[in-house]
């Protein structure tokens, strides 16, 4: 479904977001953050960057918070979409109009100046995002990153890091070297078809223990092989891709992260429902324990500090 206001036409094949999510079976433990999702526009107020790769459908600030709401969520951490470019003007908005519940991930050119950055931080932001996927970028930014990685250290914020498995051994040095927090978008994108014990899944895993890495365990209807997806009532939705997360969770219990990825952008093949995403949760973090870490206390310390005690 489209909206008629669309301002802009929406990339062929694009799905439109689950309207009238299930209501979850699991109930997440209060102060849960979705630590992964976007808004986009509407693009009559927000338009879209000139060079973006796809046309979304719009999906709002409003339309977010909604969500947050019916799920149990109590903050977002709204991640700057490609679409928009540089121009962080609708993030920004959503992070004001959430009056302290949601931080942001912004997207930081190398000439930003000072006052901008500031302005940013003032706003909520608390990292940048950089993309490696070579489907989405045109070329590997690593010198702008090196930059705006500089420049960021002081104020205390991070890198997110969305890259696909084959192209860590070529980055994992790279990545290392950055003087910051590193955070990584849906567990680098493994292979599902593989072993989660194999050679390629364990070089991340020791990539993320000798460095300064927090892991989203996010994004299994973007990763999965053969499903079931989250569906039609489909509470063990994924199951190629939980002991992936389930391994991510047990190993780095305090530095794993978890969000919907809503509007789940760039899907072509379902849309999932997101209450059946929270019934996903307590297959990969399996105790009370690990639940309250990956929904709670890991994003409080990386995004609301002042308040981790």
């Amino acid at each position: 479904m489209t909206d008629p206001d669309q301002a802009f036409a929406v990339t062929p094949g694009w799905l439109d977001w689950y309207r009238g999510p299930t209501e979850p079976a699991f109930v997440l433990p209060a102060g849960t953050v979705d630590a992964h999702c976007h808004v986009f526009g509407p693009a009559a107020e927000f338009p879209f960057a000139a060079e973006r790769k796809y046309t979304p459908v719009d999906a709002s600030k409003h339309d977010l918070f909604a969500l947050r709401d019916h799920l149990g969520v109590a903050r977002n951490v709204i991640v700057q979409a490609t679409c928009h470019g540089a121009d962080n003007s609708a993030l920004v908005d959503a992070l004001y109009t959430a009056g302290g519940r949601a931080r942001g991930v912004a997207t930081v050119r190398p000439d930003a100046s000072d006052e901008e950055l500031r302005r940013l931080h003032d706003a909520g932001v608390r990292g940048v995002r950089f993309n490696f996927v070579r489907r989405l970028v045109d070329a590997a930014p690593t010198e702008a990153l090196a930059a705006v990685a500089r420049r960021i250290a002081p104020l205390g914020w991070h890198v997110v890091l969305y890259f696909e498995a084959p192209d860590l051994p070529d980055l994992e040095t790279f990545f290392a070297s950055l003087p910051v927090p590193l955070v990584i978008d849906h567990m680098g994108r493994p292979d599902v078809t593989r072993s989660p014990d194999g050679p390629e899944f364990a070089r991340f895993l020791r990539f993320v223990e000798t460095n300064d890495v927090w892991v989203k365990v996010s994004c299994p209807e973007r990763l999965t092989v053969t499903g079931p997806p989250a569906l039609d009532g489909e509470r063990h939705a994924y199951r190629d891709v939980v002991p992936f997360a389930r391994k991510v969770v047990d190993e780095f219990t305090d530095r794993a992260l978890w969000g919907t990825d809503w509007p789940h952008p760039n899907l072509k093949h379902h849309m999932p429902d997101d209450g059946l995403l929270v019934d996903h949760i307590p297959h990969v973090a399996t105790t009370p324990a690990r639940q309250q870490a990956l929904l709670v206390d890991n994003p409080r310390r990386l995004y609301w500090p002042e308040e981790a005690g």
